[in-house]
């Protein structure tokens, strides 16, 4: 049985700029800068925020098991029709990102009261942070206990209250921004602070930390799609972290790693959602020139899902000229429409495509 672990105070101690580290960085920080760029170039970023908060919802909530269909989570977000455990875990998994965006946004901090309020709407409870000692991470197939991490309460308070400090305080040390985002999600990681919901926690202080430190002006770069691709990796390299101080650079190398892979592919999807976008312009200028404008184009990107009542709402029309607008747009190719159960859906195929392919 593994003894309980407690994480060192943050800032490190350790030399942790590395020739390798540094190399790594100049690349990372360069791939994030071109992505920030290449965001900027969609007119509407609620497009970006959307589309791809979607997507980390679902991927994040994969790596714990929690599995649902792109089918299944953009009908879900648009419907008030019955819907699975899983999809609605992972819809919380988004309304917990967002209420993360707008803490930050609102604050200009990322405090543990925060981090608390986050993992609240994730889970859907009012649990807190652990009180009671017996949290163990085990083995999915020995049922081996691999990790245990701190117990008493107090120990538990106290790692999260320097947390905080380190997250919100740039001076502590002079590492680059992108190297204290792996610092920090080791540390929360290893604290462990919630009975529940950890790793889809730790998961939105990433971005909400890239945020912070400026690296992004809107939340658009998530690793989750990484880490599942590499997970076995992830989970080796934070339990040898915990087990040999050297393991640092390794995982710091991973995770940067993921920052640089992550940020390329997304500049790949932003770049196609922008194409398919301008290509639909031109189709329905060409087709249907009275019925176009910029609000329906952006809103018809906003989601691959669209509603009647969504263009009532958006458009200020009615509901008979909202339903022969849609209509219109699937005779020409541009959606095409469902029925499930007494819901009609009007699918932007091109842009579920995108977004179901990106990280294939």
């Amino acid at each position: 049985m593994a003894d309980e672990y407690i994480p060192t105070l943050l800032p490190l101690t350790i030399e942790l700029e590395t020739k390798a580290i540094l190399k790594k960085v100049i690349s990372a920080n360069r791939a994030l800068a071109e992505l920030k760029g290449v965001a900027n170039s969609i007119p509407n970023q609620h497009i970006l925020i959307n589309a791809l908060s979607l997507q980390e919802a679902k991927d994040s909530s994969e790596i714990e098991n929690i599995i649902t269909t792109h089918d299944e989570l953009y009908r879900a977000s648009v419907s008030s029709v019955a819907i699975s455990q899983q999809a609605k875990e992972v819809q919380r998994y988004r309304e917990a990102l967002y209420t993360g965006f707008s803490l930050i946004g609102e604050h200009h901090l990322l405090l543990k009261k925060h981090i608390i309020e986050i993992q609240k709407v994730l889970e859907g409870n009012d649990a807190g942070m652990r009180s009671q000692s017996g949290t163990v991470l085990k083995n999915e197939q020995s049922g081996e206990v691999v990790f245990m991490p701190p117990q008493n309460p107090q120990t538990i308070h106290t790692l999260m209250d320097n947390l905080e400090q380190y997250i919100n305080t740039p001076k502590l040390d002079d590492l680059d921004a992108l190297i204290k985002m792996a610092i920090v999600h080791y540390q929360f990681e290893a604290i462990h602070p919630f009975y529940d919901g950890n790793g889809r926690t730790g998961r939105i202080v990433n971005i909400l930390f890239l945020m912070l430190s400026g690296l992004l002006d809107i939340p658009i770069l998530y690793l989750s799609s990484y880490l599942i691709k590499n997970k076995s990796e992830y989970y080796r390299l934070l339990r040898a972290v915990s087990s040999d101080e050297s393991a640092w650079q390794e995982w710091v190398l991973y995770m940067l790693e993921g920052v640089e892979q992550t940020a390329q592919k997304s500049i790949v999807l932003i770049n196609a959602i922008n194409a398919t976008m301008q290509e639909s312009k031109e189709v329905i200028l060409k087709a249907l020139p009275k019925l176009y404008s910029k609000e329906l184009l952006e809103l018809l990107f906003k989601h691959p899902y669209t509603k009647i009542n969504f263009l009532v709402e958006e458009l200020g029309i009615t509901r008979k000229t909202a339903a022969n607008y849609l209509k219109a747009l699937e005779e020409i190719g541009i959606l095409a429409s469902e029925k499930k159960g007494r819901e009609v859906y009007f699918i932007n195929k091109r842009l579920f495509e995108l977004l179901k392919n990106s990280h294939s």
